[in-house]
């Protein structure tokens, strides 16, 4: 997989970007540094093309996932933080996602499949990754989740659902609304970042 490590403060956490479809290592490098500033960075250009787009797993249609692509790129890109944290050296157990819109979908993946993939997500305009799987064990992780209440591509219900999956793992939610569509906006960056700063420092 293509993708860009910086290396922060030790005692940081490192943030996992993953980006929206057409998009790549380069495009939340900014938002990762609003959010914190002294943090890790890898950030991960997902490796299927939709059009010349890359995303992270391939679809059938806007929407509509292809169940056993979205399976085997979670387990590649979970693989991938294991392989990365014996490189760089990083604590596997303090790594943050930050995805938007099908980097956002492969990271609730993540910790839908696996038992505390991740210390923590935020999750920018996501949907419900699979709603035939059992949730794996979230103890306390914490996630927030940034959603549009005029989003076409991600209706309201596919954030509350994705909420109660969550909460019904064990996971710690918190589910902020904007008054737009699926464009991600500084607005809610900012409270992504007052969250960040509440639950981690």
């Amino acid at each position: 997989m293509n993708y860009i490590f910086n290396k922060g403060k030790s005692d940081k956490p490192v943030l996992l970007l993953l980006h929206g479809t057409g998009g790549d290592e380069n495009s939340l490098l900014a938002l990762a540094e609003i959010i914190d500033p002294e943090a890790s960075v890898l950030s991960v250009r997902g490796n299927v093309l939709e059009q010349g787009m890359p995303r992270f797993f391939r679809r059938l249609a806007e929407g509509v996932f292809d169940m056993e692509d979205l399976a085997l790129r979670t387990k590649e890109l979970y693989e991938f933080l294991d392989d990365k944290a014996v490189e760089y050296e990083f604590d596997r157990n303090n790594i943050i996602a930050i995805g938007y819109s099908n980097g956002a979908n492969i990271a609730a993946n993540l910790l839908f499949e696996y038992e505390n993939a991740l210390k923590g997500a935020i999750l920018h305009h996501p949907m419900v990754p699979n709603r035939e799987t059992t949730v794996a064990k979230q103890g306390g992780t914490a996630v927030f989740i940034a959603a549009g209440v005029n989003d076409p591509i991600c209706p309201q219900q596919e954030a509350t659902d994705l909420e109660r999956y969550l909460l019904g793992a064990g996971a710690k939610v918190t589910l902020e609304w904007e008054s737009n569509g699926h464009q991600l906006t500084m607005g809610e960056v900012q409270k992504a970042k007052a969250w960040y700063e509440a639950t981690f420092s």
